[in-house]
């Protein structure tokens, strides 16, 4: 099923830790919903680049979440957010064009190896962050550093 002209549900939901665990990361309709948005920002997430974006993770099931160490409160779990890369630009680079754009994100990680944008049920906050990996634990900053 195609969300929007250069995405689709099965490219949002694809997992290799799924596959590998036999994990059912089938989304429910009202996911699917937030994935048509989610599709939608990341098609103006792909005109600001001018090239294809690459997504590593999109919706993930409870089951999943957990088993890739997620957040319990997650946009991933409601179909509202994707990590995603490009080959055109550094993770950073991305990152940083976004924050700069006028897309309506609710949340931009820059996460070192790729980039975490997220929608929300409400208004937009625009919130940017840098994930700091360090002695087995996240620490966000504000900003990108």
């Amino acid at each position: 099923m195609q969300l929007s002209k250069n995405f689709s549900l099965a490219e949002l939901v694809a997992s290799q830790v799924a596959t590998r665990k036999g994990i059912d990361n089938t989304p429910a309709p009202a996911i699917v919903a937030n994935l048509t948005r989610l599709a939608v920002l990341l098609e103006q997430v792909r005109a600001l680049v001018g090239a294809p974006i690459a997504i590593s993770s999109g919706y993930r099931s409870p089951a999943l979440n957990k088993a890739v160490g997620g957040a319990g409160n997650s946009a991933h779990v409601q179909g509202l957010a994707a990590d995603i890369s490009t080959a055109k630009l550094t993770p950073k680079a991305l990152a940083l064009l976004i924050r700069q754009s006028d897309i309506a994100f609710d949340q931009l990680i820059y996460e070192g190896t790729w980039v975490h944008i997220g929608l929300s049920t409400g208004a937009p906050r625009r919130q940017v962050l840098t994930a700091k990996f360090a002695g087995g634990g996240i620490i966000y900053v504000a900003g990108i550093v």
